[in-house]
């Protein structure tokens, strides 16, 4: 095995009782995704399931928006716990999607390791956005920007 499957990913270290399906530790029918930080990027490894068929023999494009929105999550939290800007009260995490803005760039394989990466570009204690991008035989399949809000948990 190697040091990433092995490792406590950043999902297990920052929210490891959360039931996300994308990126939930504790969803045992979820993707589960576990990411790692490489310097500036924070990346995973996604191998996609015969469900996640988009009908054509490839990976559903649906699949390809939560991964990216999850692993930005990823990136988002990590950076948040560099800048010690914790959760709020109330909140499970310290900051929510409020926006990805997605591109489908080449058809991504169904049956293949794809790799994740994602950088946070953009970081204010109100606001994040995420550079996040699926990657298959060094090419982007997709990309997209993400937007964080911090979240204020409101009754």
């Amino acid at each position: 095995m190697t040091a990433v499957t092995t490792a406590i990913s950043l999902q297990e270290q920052y929210f490891p009782t959360m039931t996300c399906f994308g990126c939930g530790p504790a969803n045992e029918r979820g993707l589960r995704l576990r990411s790692f930080p490489d310097g500036e990027t924070v990346v995973a490894r996604f191998t996609p399931w015969p469900e996640h068929n988009n009908g054509l023999g490839y990976l559903n494009g649906g699949i390809i928006a939560t991964v990216l929105d999850c692993h930005s999550a990823a990136a988002v939290v990590h950076e948040a716990h560099l800048r010690d800007w914790p959760a709020l009260p109330g909140a499970a995490l310290p900051y929510v999607t409020a926006g990805i803005d997605l591109a489908y760039l080449r058809p991504t394989p169904l049956e293949a390791e794809l790799r994740l990466e994602a950088e946070v570009t953009e970081a204010s204690y109100e606001e994040m956005t995420a550079r996040v991008r699926v990657v298959h035989d060094g090419k982007p399949r997709a990309e997209a920007t993400a937007v964080w809000k911090r979240w204020r948990p409101r009754s």
